[in-house]
């Protein structure tokens, strides 16, 4: 039986831990910072795969593979690119060890195996994709070029958490090339509306959608587009960006095409991406003390079947009304799970589930087939009810639609509830500080300002928003004249 879970309030980060580990979604690998993600997180990643790559198809896009290493020289083309993940970067400089003798026969560097040219683990693959590109494309005819990978990407974080942040993640990277601004523009654009429906309508969480300022944009990018997301602890969590890249890694890899109108000119770019740190907004957005809450359209399975039995006489008349019903939802396009496992009595199984926030559970007995009823049990506000059999599969589809909706309803009210509009700075620091959340305050637009604040509280811009209305007022910082407010939050 799993311990009890650290309430949220007594320590959100331990909560957050625990449930990761306890819900089997991943734990820490013998590398450090890298995770193990197990079967029941994996599930969860492979339903928002196939969701999404469903709407990359949709709309054009294909799927493609590259290498995980970046040569060097190429990694470093685009200056703005590369700075950017220097840092971050874990480099290739061997391609043999050798059995050393001297030292008890361990394993060294083999120097006569040193490479010509170092290789990058790919931090992001704009380099070597733009490197691609320029063999594709020769003229307005092979445009546009809409590529999507499903890859893992590293970036050697120093602090890592479990699908936050962690060395080594998977994610999937679209690259497109464009013949003019305007339509790599709205290609980003257009990616960063396919998250904002994502994550609203199949991870239930409400999103703020925007424009990054200039210090918070991609490295090599001329504008990024992003959604925002607020935590329950208050903080946001960046969950998506789409990128307008211009020409710069054209330039920098000398793609050209020939335009209609015979000239040569260098290639339009956008490059978008989320990852499994979408995982970890699903755990905080939605969970309790009690464990993991899932929406019914991302949750592995939806509902799981629960057998009350004893002797074999009454397990085999549970096991037949139980299969029936596992075969009319499956037959109905509802993901479940029939637990016939021996090893465990239901009152495991049900606290099983309800730490693996299955959003909905049914117990079958031997008193509910005499009744010709099962019990339905919602995770997410433990009601139980009794349901006739016959009625029981438009029942379950009813209550999967309504737990949808109200899990959303319930995010979007936390961040309506957690969205203050201020207009000076000791308001500003007095909310971050002992409220948290979405900060609405005005901005001058200079990046000195933004820095400042930043260094003083903690907080960024997290997004200018679509919605911003031109609003005349003065800087919450510097007083200077400002245009309208902008998300100001603590982030992940």
């Amino acid at each position: 039986m799993a311990k009890k879970i650290t309430p949220r309030k007594e320590d959100y980060s331990k909560w957050y831990n625990e449930i990761v580990v306890q819900a089997n979604l991943a734990e820490n690998s013998a590398v450090r910072g890298c995770m193990v993600i197990k079967p029941y997180g994996y599930a969860i990643w492979e339903r928002m795969q196939n969701e999404l790559d469903k709407m990359f198809k949709e709309t054009g896009h294909e799927n493609a593979y590259f290498p995980l290493f970046v040569p060097k020289s190429l990694f470093e083309a685009e200056e703005k690119n590369a700075e950017g993940f220097a840092k971050e970067c874990a480099i290739v400089t061997h391609y043999r060890l050798k059995n050393d003798s001297m030292n008890k026969g361990k394993l060294t560097l083999d120097p006569s195996a040193k490479l010509e040219e170092e290789l990058i683990v790919r931090p992001t693959s704009e380099a070597v994709i733009w490197n691609t590109y320029k063999s594709w494309i020769q003229s307005y005819r092979d445009l546009p070029i809409l590529i999507n990978q499903w890859a893992n990407v590293v970036r050697w974080e120093m602090r890592t958490r479990l699908f936050l942040r962690t060395a080594e993640f998977l994610w999937q990277e679209g690259h497109t090339a464009h013949a003019t601004k305007e339509e790599a523009l709205e290609e980003a654009k257009l990616m960063n509306k396919i998250y904002a429906n994502f994550v609203e309508n199949f991870m239930a969480i409400p999103v703020i959608q925007g424009i990054k300022s200039k210090s918070e944009r991609f490295a090599g990018a001329e504008k990024t587009f992003c959604i925002e997301a607020l935590m329950q602890d208050g903080k946001a969590l960046q969950a998506g960006t789409s990128h307008f890249l211009g020409q710069n890694f054209a330039k920098a890899f000398d793609v050209k095409f020939a335009s209609k109108n015979g000239g040569l000119e260098h290639v339009w770019a956008t490059s978008w991406g989320v990852s499994t740190r979408l995982i970890g907004a699903l755990i905080m957005t939605h969970s309790d003390d009690n464990g993991l809450v899932l929406p019914p359209n991302l949750a592995p399975y939806q509902v799981v079947i629960v057998p009350i039995y004893k002797g074999e006489k009454q397990k085999e008349d549970v096991f037949k009304v139980a299969e029936r019903i596992k075969r009319k939802l499956i037959s109905n396009d509802i993901r479940v799970k029939f637990d016939d496992r021996d090893k465990f009595k239901p009152g495991f199984k049900f606290n099983e589930y309800e730490l693996k926030g299955v959003p909905l559970r049914i117990s079958v007995g031997p008193k509910d087939i005499e009744n010709g009823k099962v019990e339905v049990a919602r995770r997410d506000d433990f009601s139980k009810s009794l349901v006739n059999q016959s009625q029981l599969i438009n029942y379950i589809e009813n209550q999967l639609i309504n737990i949808q909706k109200v899990l959303f309803d319930r995010a979007k009210k936390f961040q309506k509830e957690n969205t203050t509009r201020v207009d000076n700075f000791d308001d500003f620091k007095d909310v971050l500080n002992k409220k948290g959340g979405f900060v609405l305050a005005h901005w001058d637009g200079a990046e000195v300002t933004e820095n400042a604040i930043k260094n003083e509280t903690k907080a960024t811009i997290r997004c200018i928003p679509y919605s911003k209305k031109e609003e005349t007022g003065r800087c919450v910082y510097s007083g200077n004249p400002s245009k309208g407010r902008v998300f100001f939050a603590k982030a992940y």
